[in-house]
């Protein structure tokens, strides 16, 4: 929980930072070094223990003071003296996907806007547009980025919610009085955002498990507590619920508090059917239990094979299991390679060989490495030039490492008419390119399709990043025809990728199975950019499981010959 905690203040600081008008550089280092904390799979007060920050990347020896600082204290001197010269409500202004500091200041000033209540009514009044270099478009987006802001904060991205639940789990499962601990709800069925987290335990002495959930030093509020169950909000403002199951209705309560509304009513109608009845307390049939214990015996009373929590959504899952019909679906330990990653030759934060070792701790056959093309100059996009220096270091590790295939790429622009950032004879030269659309996300959802479309086209594209654009909590997904899509990816032989990163999760798991439907393979990708990332492929994997897809389904699950021949 420290990661998000340190994360939020760092970006914080460099929200300020930008409104005092500070030097880029150092505005950038706050907001690559939260980038990196955030999504690190470690816990970074291991890191302080070990008197290891200065491993991650972009971490030097000022902001670890800061981290020892905010992990000793709970907060940071630093930011307190930032925040004396800054009204609070233009911190929250910031938040607004899309607004800028120049923005936030030009409403600070002329408007006097303070606060996100004043700045809705402003926009809604037409006020806005009357500024220098400000539209009616402008309110317009300021608006819709208010409901993007307020969605964030109703619900969390599936690694934060994991984070939490960890923090909670991992402590409880420490007592001698907890039998049996599982998360359940959203989380547990691996949903890419949640609301609040649950946890169910088995236990004989739930008094004594509900009195150490309710103390733990995060926990903010206690929003009710009984003998079976207790809520929490925790220091971050995340609701906790706590239950507790007697241990022969422990898989049924499972089961209830898992599956979404509509596979519980399904489940209750068949167990209707079949002269029983379903609740969270077990099956019956007339007056005594003949089920309840675990899930796999709950499923099987009702005639049908278990099934995955990730699949519990009513989409068909149930008719598939009474029908033995259930896809075999793809598992973490089915990948043998990570197809998008950022070194420092573009906007990563890792070394080549610091990816390529982190892909051989995984056990990988296969990294590719897909710094930015030449037009991204924002993020450091990589000119002919610099390719071919990065192509000898390539060449380099490839005598040094022979157990493991490195492949050179790049993630190369779509520009606003479909054309590629580079030309053929540059794309030939790689042995993976992946295209992807990175301006432009307002356009029509035509002309969004057809650049998409074309990129397919070019016969060196093999996969399409991040299809929508969507940023959880900042931007949401551009609209594209899916069907136009799916299609030229089929008919070109193109991937779609699955963006692992907890904030994209992009092709989501409703268009992954569209995609499957119409016969276009997947790639699920990290898109690191620094080594630890590469560890967040489980959440693109969890996509993957919610969107029915199987080994077969994903090119990244194949060997690297056979993969070399496919492409």
């Amino acid at each position: 929980m420290k990661n998000q905690e340190i994360a939020k203040i760092f970006r914080e600081i460099a929200s300020i930072l930008e409104i005092k008008g500070e030097n880029h550089f150092r505005i950038r280092a706050y907001e690559k070094a939260a980038q990196n904390i955030e999504s690190m799979p470690e816990d970074i007060e291991d890191f302080v223990r070990g008197d290891r920050l200065k491993a991650i990347p972009g971490i030097g020896k000022d902001l670890e003071e800061k981290i020892k600082e905010i992990v000793s204290k709970g907060s940071l001197g630093y930011l307190k003296e930032l925040k004396k010269d800054i009204p609070r409500g233009l911190l929250d202004i910031l938040n607004i996907p899309g607004v800028g500091p120049k923005t936030a200041k030009a409403l600070y000033e002329q408007l006097d806007i303070r606060d996100l209540v004043m700045l809705e009514r402003m926009a809604h009044a037409g006020r806005i547009r009357n500024l220098p270099g400000m539209k009616e478009k402008t309110e317009e987006n300021i608006l819709r980025g208010i409901e993007i802001l307020k969605r964030g904060h109703d619900r969390m991205d599936i690694k934060t919610a994991m984070d939490v639940a960890g923090f909670f789990i991992e402590r409880l499962k420490k007592l001698k009085e907890v039998k049996k601990i599982d998360p359940a709800g959203s989380l547990r069925r691996n949903k890419d955002t949640v609301k609040d987290i649950d946890i169910l335990i088995s236990s004989d002495k739930p008094e004594k498990v509900m009195d150490v959930f309710t103390a733990f030093p995060d926990v903010k509020d206690i929003i009710a507590k009984g003998p079976t169950k207790s809520s929490i909000l925790t220091n971050d403002g995340i609701q906790v619920d706590l239950r507790i199951i007697d241990a022969d209705s422990y898989g049924a309560g499972l089961m209830y508090f898992t599956g979404s509304k509509e596979h519980n009513i399904k489940l209750r109608q068949l167990a209707i059917k079949n002269d029983l009845k379903l609740s969270e307390y077990g099956i019956f049939k007339k007056d005594k239990r003949v089920a309840g214990k675990t899930e796999k015996e709950i499923y099987k009373k009702l005639g049908m094979a278990y099934i995955v929590p990730e699949l519990r959504e009513d989409r068909g899952e149930v008719e598939a299991a009474l029908k033995g019909d259930l896809p075999d679906l793809v598992e973490l330990s089915d990948i043998k390679g990570d197809l998008h990653a950022h070194s420092k030759w573009s906007d990563g934060g890792s070394s080549i060989e610091e990816l390529v070792n982190e892909a051989r701790n995984l056990g990988y056959e296969y990294i590719a490495i897909t710094d930015h093309s030449q037009g991204l100059k924002i993020a450091g996009g990589l000119t002919r030039e610099r390719l071919k220096e990065k192509m000898k270091e390539i060449e380099m590790l490839r005598k040094k490492y022979k157990d493991i295939n490195i492949l050179y790429g790049s993630e190369v622009d779509i520009d606003a008419e479909g054309r590629l950032d580079y030309s053929d004879d540059i794309l030939k030269e790689m042995d993976i390119v992946i295209a992807a659309i990175h301006s432009g996300f307002k356009q029509s959802k035509d002309k969004l399709t057809r650049r998409i479309a074309k990129a397919c086209e070019n016969k060196y594209v093999n996969i399409i990043a991040h299809l929508t654009g969507r940023l959880w909590g900042a931007r949401d997904p551009y609209e594209v025809d899916m069907e136009e899509i799916f299609k030229a990816c089929r008919d070109n032989n193109t991937a779609l990728e699955i963006n692992s990163f907890p904030q994209r999760l992009d092709l989501n798991d409703i268009n992954c199975r569209m995609a499957k439907d119409f016969g276009v393979k997947i790639a699920i990708n990290t898109d690191a950019h620094i080594s630890q990332q590469l560890r967040t492929m489980k959440f693109g994997i969890s996509v993957a499981r919610r969107g029915w897809l199987e080994k077969k389904d994903v090119i990244n699950t194949l060997s690297f010959n056979a993969l070399s021949n496919k492409q």
